[in-house]
């Protein structure tokens, strides 16, 4: 358990919280944690096992004890301590060339050679897109993030971008019942 203590006086008030975790700081308490996002990936920098670890920077004038009873008084210059974040692993394919392959080269299969389909890509040339109804099919379904890299990775798209987040339904998912009236 981390105990924080902030050394200011608002009047006659001392701001004093207990906290589980270091990263449960309120707002106020942390003046930096964003992440360092690499430019060729647009994911955060040291991103393993679907977890990046990013510095944060506790407010100034916070003093923290650790589980050992040692205190340590922040600046806001240094860094309190490592917030772990989730982070996609992601190989070198781009969102916006597999659309723009998939919508003006679909009917020649380039998007599915690009993705690493070579079977279904030849079959989408030999056949002009399925007259069509395969490419447009294709558009759609690249375009909504369900066909991705064979792989298995994701896409590369703007960190601070727009990005599709499936939703699952797990026995574990809490439903509410309706209730009518």
């Amino acid at each position: 358990m981390i105990k924080c203590v902030r050394k200011a006086n608002l009047g006659k008030v001392n701001f004093i919280s207990c906290f589980t975790w270091p990263w449960e700081f309120r707002p106020l308490e942390i003046s930096s944690c964003s992440p360092k996002i690499d430019n060729s990936t647009q994911e955060p920098m040291n991103c393993t096992n679907h977890t990046a670890y990013v510095q944060c920077l506790p407010a100034p004038n916070i003093t923290c004890k650790d589980h050992l009873g040692i205190e340590k008084f922040f600046t806001g210059h240094e860094v309190g301590f490592y917030k772990p974040i989730a982070c996609r692993n992601v190989n070198g394919y781009s969102y916006k060339v597999a659309v723009a392959l998939s919508l003006f080269l679909g009917w020649l299969g380039a998007d599915r050679f690009y993705l690493g389909y070579p079977a279904l890509g030849l079959l989408k040339f030999c056949t002009v897109g399925f007259c069509g109804i395969g490419s447009l099919i294709d558009f759609i379904l690249i375009s909504m993030q369900i066909v991705g890299p064979s792989d298995g990775s994701s896409y590369i798209i703007d960190y601070y971008g727009a990005r599709l987040t499936r939703l699952t339904i797990t026995n574990a998912t809490f439903r509410k019942m309706q209730t009518y009236p």
